[in-house]
């Protein structure tokens, strides 16, 4: 599935927009701006250099090209018996005071907010993209683990510790791509290898990774906005299998310690798999034998039909949440997709929840007392987290929603095709469509008896930026 760009032209349109979109950011039930006294204690953050020094190691990171607040550095080597994976972590908890005016902001915020016209960061940018970020050439403390892998990509052991490190490169997702396929050295030359070989662990564990189409709202050098649609990148995927190791491990340290915090999603019931398993037969693209994350790797990406599969397969992944547990282990501890216990705990500069889980993970890991304020405020991460994700989908959600008004302003009296992703309502009657022409997924009334993957004829009749609604009729 090709990347797309669907970008709104119209200079009326763009101004509209632009309102529009500044207008969401002020409605937001979170401060942009860092008081004056967590601007400070950030800039003034100066914790003392680990005692570990890793320095001689070539760390390297990998990001979206331009990104500042890097939270993660690998370094990869094959070993006699396999490999060695070292993963570099932010040591954010050695930047932040508990109780602090940061410690105060960021439990505020939960996570950083990507917005179309900037981002509303979790951390003053003096701590996230500067001196706690691992950029490259300068020395950071970060918070170490080292796995010791198999040669099919199981982990033997693995330790946690705190270490001074020096990156020596950051590299982006498109042309580390584009060095990996043409077979050029990298510091990333072992991600495919690696990250294949955990894809398979994850098969073997039952877990489905959805991998679904990126979409990006994304203001240009011009001023002007765009949505960018397409399929992650093998070299993203590999790369992401680094992370979920991670979280994996940090969830067995605290469910062996009986304290931390997971990151947990119940399983389809049958239900929902038979809902599925009709969308796919209605879709012509069964699924009629093995398990669901296997007839999910199988499908062609280039296929059109590949989209409204994933769209419904989406209803199978619901219900994810946080559980904070001290002194017991919680029954339900599994994350369904990844099919293990897991816990966040690779984007500390990003997301407030990391934070806890690499300082109990840590204090674990050295054999010592769990932080008290870590384990005092643990039962309070799980409302703080879902309130911040229910804004961050509110914010992208809405932020598309105007930008795809502002695509369709054009359009407004034009008869248009689209195909029919997923019905709604008891009458099936109305479906959400999608628009090749520009990029654009919305709600339209389809005619009785249509299915999913069939094309219809709508007209468009109404398209409110500032509102982010659009309106069709047969």
């Amino acid at each position: 599935m090709p990347q797309r760009r669907a970008h709104v032209a119209s200079s009326a349109a763009q101004s509209e927009l632009a309102t529009a979109l500044a207008a969401l950011r002020a409605a937001l039930d979170v401060p942009v701006e860092f008081s004056p006294a967590a601007e400070a204690e950030a800039a003034a953050a100066s914790p003392p250099a680990p005692g570990l020094d890793l320095r001689d190691v070539p760390f390297a990171t990998l990001d979206p090209q331009g990104s500042q607040d890097l939270d993660q550095a690998f370094h990869l080597t094959k070993s006699d018996s396999g490999y060695v994976v070292r993963y570099a972590i932010a040591d954010v908890p050695a930047f932040v005071t508990p109780g602090g005016a940061v410690d105060a902001a960021a439990r505020e915020r939960g996570q950083t907010l990507y917005a179309a016209d900037g981002r509303i960061p979790l951390h003053p940018p003096v701590l996230s993209e500067g001196h706690a970020s691992l950029l490259p050439d300068v020395d950071r403390p970060a918070l170490v683990w080292t796995f010791d892998l198999t040669s099919d990509g199981t982990v033997a052991k693995f330790r946690l510790e705190r270490a001074l490190i020096r990156s020596r490169t950051q590299l982006d997702y498109i042309t580390t791509q584009q060095t990996l396929d043409r077979g050029d050295e990298s510091p990333a030359s072992l991600l495919r290898e690696i990250g294949e070989l955990r894809i398979v662990k994850e098969q073997e564990r039952g877990g489905a990774s959805l991998n679904m189409p990126d979409e990006e709202v994304i203001q240009n050098e011009d001023g002007t906005y765009s949505i960018i649609r397409g399929t992650p990148l093998p070299v993203e995927e590999w790369n992401a299998q680094l992370s979920l190791m991670t979280g994996m491990a940090a969830a067995e340290l605290m469910i062996g310690a009986k304290v931390g915090i997971l990151r947990t999603m119940p399983a389809p019931d049958e239900a929902a798999f038979d809902t599925f398993r009709h969308q796919t037969e209605a879709l012509g693209r069964p699924w009629k034998t093995g398990e669901y994350g296997e007839y999910l790797r199988s499908l062609d990406r280039e296929d059109p039909l590949t989209l409204p599969v994933l769209e419904a397969a989406a209803s199978l992944f619901r219900g994810a949440g946080y559980v904070a547990f001290d002194g017991s282990v919680p029954e339900d501890i599994e994350q369904a997709a990844i099919a293990a216990p897991y816990a966040h705990a690779t984007a500390p500069l990003r997301r407030l929840v990391d934070r806890w889980s690499l300082a109990i993970c840590l204090a674990i890991s050295e054999g010592s007392e769990v932080p008290a304020w870590a384990r005092e405020s643990l039962s309070e991460l799980p409302a703080l987290m879902q309130s911040s994700s229910q804004r961050a989908s509110r914010l992208n959600a809405d932020t598309v929603n105007r930008v795809e008004a502002a695509l369709l302003t054009p359009l407004v009296g034009s008869r248009i095709d689209a195909t029919v992703i997923e019905l709604r309502g008891d009458e099936g009657t109305r479906a959400e469509i999608q628009i090749a022409d520009p990029a654009v997924t919305a709600s339209a009334p389809v005619p009785a008896g249509a299915k999913p993957g069939d094309t219809v004829s709508v007209t468009l009749v109404r398209a409110d930026i500032a509102k982010g609604e659009v309106e069709f009729e047969l």
